[in-house]
């Protein structure tokens, strides 16, 4: 059976490794970055850079943006040298950034008017998952379409979960993310006070890791990125701060009281420690908040 030519819109630390997983399984990829030098560097037998994101629409039935924030991905659908503009009839845009549910919405319902579709299939799992072909990916959509480009989300995802119609795995992600922050926010605080005991951090993790409290963060991140000092899992604060701002988002009563304060603890990170900080430095600044030093 002959496989559908695509296109793939954002080439950064997770839309790299996403095309070459693409591109291996065969497929025909046309790419665009806004970094131009990103872009070509990706340029092979089953890779063709395009110079617009309409140029990329012009080649592609099936479409994958892979962006920052909803906003971008409006911008890359809607304008002048946009994706609409040049979309063929029955076109399919899979939205896998981690975007704004209302917003998506709105994006969905304008591909529809040009009589095509967009759906979101965000995805969890990190750089490392990204390029193994492991990321876990919610979809957001009809089950019709899923079963359509379903083949090409399991090139990139080990697990695909439909989680209902357009903008609730939009949704989802963030509300994986909550959890995930909230997590690793809880556990340095752990290991700061278990310090100050005189407990020491590298066993504190082995401990939680065999115990109740093992989390993502105690397995994957505390040694790795934070104890290591090296600090550069490949997801920005911002970013992380940007997706607690979706989930609470959620909280019409703002009750979720645990949330909130989340959410208030990494924003002001991000706001201390500036643009192009990795989330795993939290804990450094948790740690400078506390008075404690983590090593």
């Amino acid at each position: 059976m002959t496989k559908p030519q695509l296109g793939f819109i954002g080439l950064g630390s997770m839309g790299k490794p996403m095309v070459l997983n693409l591109a291996r399984a065969g497929y025909a990829v046309a790419v665009y970055d806004a970094n131009a030098q990103a872009a070509a560097q990706l340029s092979s037998e089953h890779i063709r850079v395009m110079d617009t994101p309409a140029a990329v629409a012009e080649h592609a039935a099936i479409i994958i943006t892979m962006l920052p924030t909803s906003a971008i991905v409006e911008e890359v659908l809607t304008g002048p040298e946009g994706v609409f503009a040049a979309m063929r009839p029955g076109t399919i845009i899979v939205d896998m950034s981690s975007g704004v549910p209302d917003m998506t919405k709105v994006l969905a319902a304008e591909a529809k008017k040009r009589d095509a579709q967009l759906v979101d299939a965000p995805v969890s799992g990190g750089v490392t998952r990204a390029q193994t072909g492991e990321l876990s990916i919610m979809y957001g959509g009809s089950d019709e379409t899923l079963k359509h480009i379903e083949p090409i989300l399991q090139v990139m995802g080990s697990s695909v979960a439909r989680t209902g119609d357009v903008g609730t795995a939009h949704a989802m992600k963030a509300l994986n993310n909550l959890v995930s922050a909230g997590g690793f926010l809880i556990g340095i605080e752990a290991i700061l006070l278990g310090k100050q005991g005189g407990l020491d951090p590298e066993v504190m993790v082995d401990i939680l890791n065999a115990s109740t409290g093992m989390n993502n963060s105690t397995q994957k991140k505390f040694k790795q990125f934070v104890l290591s000092g090296k600090y550069n899992a490949g997801f920005g604060l911002e970013l992380m701060v940007k997706d607690l701002g979706i989930a609470l988002g959620l909280d019409e009563g703002h009750k979720a009281q645990f949330s909130q304060r989340c959410l208030e603890i990494w924003s002001d990170a991000n706001n201390t420690l500036g643009k192009g900080a990795d989330h795993t430095e939290l804990a450094r600044h948790v740690s400078q908040s506390i008075g404690v030093p983590l090593t």
